[in-house]
């Protein structure tokens, strides 16, 4: 078999300086006539030893990366097999991974939360193409000029719809032992909720310049998190806030069922911190006591496995941001109705849904103040009020149950950049009755449902009671 060195052609190929040389791999500058792109070719380092999760791991990269799509993984070229040269070549993505601004951790607060946003959104889009990462960590994210963070190094992934040929060739755990998950230790490796552990290990070395759990050299070691619970964010630095703690500590549950659900839901959390809902994982200022520990351990001395989960594309669906746009216009009262029992009747199907109730104040009216009603009362207030009391009877806890209220001059655009901003999974909107402006004009609902990324269910009155309440 060909060894990769500088000035090596191999179908076309032409490799150029190495850019890096890793454990598992080097990466070649590549150049092609074909291709006037950037590229870089990652060839596996085969030595005459133990090489066998090297190559297994290759080839579950070699299987997934073109099955992915998208800004959030890199662009894939071409791939080598074992004949010859093992190699995949990809697109060249500029700057280096966030290892080295991780080193520098901490991070201030508004880099991190933009970074830990950004690093959130990557890893859902990566769950909605059937893919759980199972090796999150800083070197294995790069960003993009235009923003995006790309995740890399799919060797330990697991696609939904493929074999998973680690998990039947091999017997250990695998992963980077300070990021990885309780339930990867016990060696599940089909839990999208692994990466949500894996997330708040990186927003928690971002904010403290610690790992949660140390730095462990030996798979014996990361047993102890099935019961230790990390110092808190805010023990380590009391400017941290509370809704970050909440966040981060969220995320770092040692059952997965007790984490975020999707890591959309977790994404929501990070752009609307206003809303976070605070409980005592906010507020702990030191580890549990040794008696809450050695319960833990007792608990967890045993234990073989979590409760399976359902299939990725089931645990998303199951888990979904669901955002509901409600008009409050009093002549509107019918409409609003119908769509709180639409919202109900979905929820009962999606048990950990998350829904976001959203209202567009629509500005720029002539000769009429927006921020204010006839009365004189704040209309953002007032509209905000309205919503709460139109999602009283969902009856869902304060955490999985959001209010914005929206301002812009097209209350369609409004809600459709909103669905893209937060990552919504599905929008719930009326529609109003048919008119003949409506028809010519077109309506909020049609606009939405044209423009929209996410699937769009609209509502509307039966014409007889559309009828009666005109």
């Amino acid at each position: 078999m060909i060894r990769p060195s500088e000035g090596l052609e191999i179908d076309g190929f032409a490799l150029g300086a190495c850019l890096h040389k890793g454990g598992f791999a080097t990466i070649w500058k590549v150049t092609h006539p074909d291709h006037a792109q950037a590229m870089v070719m990652k060839v596996p380092t085969i030595l005459d030893g133990y090489d066998a999760p090297t190559i297994v791991g290759f080839e579950v990269e070699q299987m997934i990366l073109p099955r992915l799509s998208g800004p959030y993984v890199p662009k894939l070229i071409a791939v080598g097999d074992f004949r010859v040269m093992p190699y995949v070549v990809t697109e060249e993505i500029e700057g280096n991974s966030l290892l080295a601004l991780f080193d520098a951790a901490p991070l201030p607060l508004s880099e991190l939360i933009e970074t830990a946003a950004r690093m959130t959104e990557a890893v859902h889009e990566l769950h909605k193409q059937h893919v759980v990462h199972l090796d999150l960590k800083p070197a294995n994210f790069l960003q993009r000029p235009t923003g995006e963070m790309v995740c890399i190094d799919f060797g330990l992934s697991r696609h939904d719809q493929l074999p998973d040929l680690l998990d039947e060739e091999f017997t250990i755990p695998m992963g980077t032992f300070p990021y990885i998950a309780p339930e990867q230790y016990l060696r599940q490796r089909d839990d999208l909720r692994s990466d949500i552990f894996a997330l708040g290990a990186i927003i928690y070395e971002g904010a403290t310049g610690k790992m949660p759990f140390g730095k462990p050299e030996r798979l014996r070691a990361v047993r102890k998190r099935l019961w230790r619970d990390p110092v808190p964010p805010r023990a380590i630095d009391p400017r941290i806030p509370e809704w970050l703690q909440e966040i981060i500590l969220r995320a770092l549950e040692v059952d997965p069922a007790r984490r975020y659900q999707s890591a959309a839901q977790m994404l929501f959390d990070l752009q609307h911190p206003s809303q976070v809902r605070l409980t005592e994982r906010g507020r702990k200022m030191k580890q549990d006591g040794a008696l809450a520990v050695w319960r833990r351990w007792r608990a967890m001395r045993k234990l073989r496995g979590f409760a399976p989960p359902a299939g990725m594309s089931a645990q998303i669906s199951k888990a979904p941001v669901m955002m509901v746009a409600v008009d409050l216009s009093p002549e509107m009262e019918g409409l609003s109705l119908l769509l709180l029992l639409q919202v109900k009747r979905m929820l009962s199907s999606q048990p950990d849904a998350r829904v976001a109730c959203v209202n567009v104040i629509k500005t720029a009216r002539i000769g009429i103040d927006p921020t204010t009603t006839e009365d004189g009362d704040h209309l953002h207030v007032s509209r905000l009020i309205a919503l709460r009391a139109w999602a009283q009877d969902l009856d869902l806890p304060d955490e999985r149950l959001t209010f914005t209220i929206l301002e812009h001059s097209n209350p369609a655009q409004a809600i459709v950049e909103h669905a893209a901003k937060n990552q919504m999974d599905h929008i719930v909107m009326g529609a109003r009755s048919h008119s003949a402006s409506r028809r010519y004009l077109g309506s909020v609902s049609s606009q939405v449902v044209a423009e929209s990324s996410c699937s769009v269910t609209v509502i509307r009155l039966p014409a007889v009671a559309a009828a009666e309440a005109a």
